[in-house]
């Protein structure tokens, strides 16, 4: 489990693509601190194992599926990622409770920026969009974000300068693709709902059966 905060930003140093897998050597430094192999690392966003690393990289292997649904295909070389280790115990959850499951990809459509902060305008596809309400919680590319507004397919978050400077977010622009989880929470609702409540409505009745009321 991770909480969507970036402990630092890594780059591509080696990427090579398999029969249907990659491996990938990412150069870092920050991240490596007490990690062994078979340790969790977020890139991203998405939840890797450590296969190898050395004083300053570590390497991972990511499978077909993960191909298929995250921005990685499509990686090269000197690309920056958003890194950060796997919680502990005594580690505070300064985001949400990030899985590093990456639903499906998004773009940026739109970027302001003001004074103190910026907009990121995000498209999603309908799968993801259901999930994504307004002052929930959206992990992009890994970085924890409020959503400040959602209409249809599109969604916006308001980012600090804090976390522009310090995640790969600063470097995005119209149109790229990023990595896309949707909070754990909706989709359990959703879940529960979908099981208790075959009428798919929710009523006084549905309410004080389960415990709301």
């Amino acid at each position: 489990m991770f909480t969507g905060i970036v402990e630092e930003t890594g780059i591509i140093k080696g990427f090579t693509k398999n029969s249907g897998s990659a491996e990938i050597i990412i150069g870092c430094k920050k991240v490596l601190e007490n990690t062994e192999i078979g340790d969790s690392i977020a890139i991203n966003g998405c939840c890797q194992t450590v296969v190898a690393l050395g004083a300053d990289w570590f390497k991972t292997e990511m499978s077909r599926e993960t191909l298929n649904v995250t921005n990685f295909a499509g990686a090269v070389l000197g690309d920056a990622l958003n890194l950060e280790r796997a919680v502990t115990p005594s580690t505070r959850l300064g985001g949400h409770i990030v899985q590093g499951h990456i639903d499906g990809i998004g773009h940026l459509v739109k970027l302001e920026k003001s004074e103190d902060f910026y907009n990121l305008y995000f498209e999603v596809s309908p799968k993801e969009a259901k999930y994504i309400v307004y002052k929930g919680s959206v992990a992009v590319n890994g970085v924890s974000l409020t959503v400040a507004e959602s209409n249809g397919n599109i969604f916006k978050t308001a980012v600090i300068p804090h976390t522009m400077q310090n995640t790969t977010l600063r470097f995005l622009k119209k149109g790229d693709s990023v990595n896309i989880e949707t909070d754990i929470l909706g989709r359990y609702v959703e879940k529960f709902l979908s099981v208790n409540n075959n009428n798919n409505t929710i009523d006084e009745k549905f309410l004080m059966e389960n415990g709301f009321i």
